[in-house]
């Protein structure tokens, strides 16, 4: 039964990734499509995985490795959450301060402060887990362009899976958009990007 409901997974998440980039091509409502801007990325206002209030605003002047998912992934955030840290931990020690790697909710009904706290321990202590109310979650979803749908079977647990696309965003130190990495992109190549960027300062 396991391996059907993954099987089923990866198929809603190739499609919700299909779905997610067809939202970054299509600029939001007022936004100006002549810019050659990728609207990625926005304002947000979330709580973090020690339950303090924490706004985009607080990691200006660093880049942002920007990952969207859930706890309770099977199996595609866990991999992103590693390719994360093995890609921050290629980078010389000099270098790492200079990167904030996030993990924002799509569930904040279960990924509770607590839960989150656990969870990001996990894979690096440099990790910052973000959750907050519904509303607030939402808000960062959209600035960032992200699918995400509560799937309508639940697994025989009584728990239930969210499709999410699953890019991770390399953000700027002014907190504009600068690339994304799918999950083929390996941890070398995604750290050899990222000092691309702190290289540009």
């Amino acid at each position: 039964m396991r391996n059907v409901i993954l099987a089923v997974l990866a198929v809603l998440v190739l499609a919700g990734a299909a779905v997610g980039l067809t939202r970054w091509l299509a600029p939001a409502d007022g936004e100006a499509a002549a810019t050659g801007e990728v609207a990625i990325g926005g304002p947000f206002r979330l709580v973090d995985q020690t339950g303090r209030e924490v706004t985009d605003e607080e990691f200006r002047g660093r880049l942002m490795l920007v990952y969207f998912g859930y706890t309770f992934c099977p199996d595609v955030c866990p991999l992103g959450l590693t390719n994360i840290a093995e890609a921050i931990d290629r980078l010389p020690a000099e270098d790492r301060e200079q990167v904030v790697p996030i993990f924002v909710t799509v569930d904040p009904a279960r990924d509770t402060v607590e839960v989150m706290r656990d969870y990001v321990g996990a894979f690096s202590d440099r990790l910052i887990g973000l959750t907050g109310s519904e509303a607030a979650v939402q808000e960062a979803v959209r600035a960032y362009r992200v699918y995400a749908s509560k799937a309508d079977s639940e697994t025989e647990g009584g728990d239930y899976l969210v499709d999410h696309s699953t890019f991770t965003y390399l953000m700027g130190r002014d907190g504009k958009y600068l690339a994304h990495f799918g999950h083929s992109t390996t941890p070398a190549e995604m750290a050899e990007r990222i000092e691309a960027a702190i290289g540009a300062g």
